[in-house]
């Protein structure tokens, strides 16, 4: 069973190695990131830079990955990459990096953009099971852990089944966006033997215990994510959590 209890999300164009160095305090990992690999994802980028998206565009995206974890080699947290690519062999490349630095590889199943949907990624890569799980398996044969990024609410997309797939094939980590269908992440949980790390709305100690009572080994933090307020109040209802201690605030406060 992972250690990871408290992650943040990758938010594009903002998670960068100085974010999350300021949140180790909190945190037990952190997903950089998005990052896109190839030219296609990188064209689509660009297009999305055009209509004010933030996003990572280096010159050269692998040694940015690189660069990033290294300067996180003495920040007590776990990094990992978030990377959207339409190839293979950048996929390999990245992963590869992240074994080097002891970073979780993750693949963007995830973003709902057009253009990234458009070029076969984020998203799109739901719909396409022997693809993202051959992603999968050529991150993992790199040695390096992997994580995949979804969300729920796509139609036609059995998320229970796609996890459990992805598990087979080596997924470490399966991170789930649950929008406004926070109850499958218990479906999800059920399905497979990964690491369920659940993300979306978690400010407090209300969301935390929904999430994890739903069966999740983990909660990530999203756009409050710079705020240690929010970080703080996460990190705290988690502990109690995992330290057996899961009555509400109202009975504890009976209690006192």
């Amino acid at each position: 069973m992972s250690d990871i209890r408290v992650a943040l999300a990758s938010l594009s164009g903002e998670a960068d190695a100085a974010w999350a160095a300021n949140a180790a305090d909190y945190a037990d990992a952190a997903f950089l990131g998005g990052i896109a690999l190839d030219e296609p994802t990188r064209s689509a980028a660009r297009r999305m830079v055009e209509r004010d998206r933030t996003e990572f565009l280096p010159a050269d995206p692998i040694a940015f990955v690189e660069d990033q974890l290294a300067t996180l080699a003495d920040v007590p947290i776990t990094p990992g990459f978030n990377v959207r690519t339409t190839t293979i062999d950048p996929l390999r490349e990245a992963a590869a990096v992240c074994r080097k630095h002891g970073a979780i590889l993750e693949v963007n199943a995830h973003c709902r953009q057009d253009e990234m949907c458009a070029v076969g990624c984020g998203e799109a890569l739901l719909r396409d099971t022997e693809r993202l799980c051959t992603y999968v398996e050529t991150a993992a044969e790199t040695g390096a852990d992997v994580s995949v990024k979804v969300r729920t609410e796509v139609p036609g997309v059995s998320l229970p089944d796609l996890a459990n797939a992805l598990g087979e094939v080596g997924a470490e980590y399966v991170h789930v966006d649950a929008m406004d269908s926070e109850a499958v992440v218990a479906d999800v949980a059920r399905a497979t033997e990964a690491t369920v790390i659940a993300n979306n709305g978690v400010r407090n100690e209300q969301t935390v215990t929904e999430y994890l009572g739903y069966g999740a080994d983990a909660v990530s933090v999203g756009r409050p994510s710079d705020d240690p307020r929010v970080l703080a109040r996460v990190r705290e209802a988690t502990d109690r959590w995992f330290d057996g201690d899961r009555s509400t605030p109202e009975r504890r406060e009976a209690r006192q």
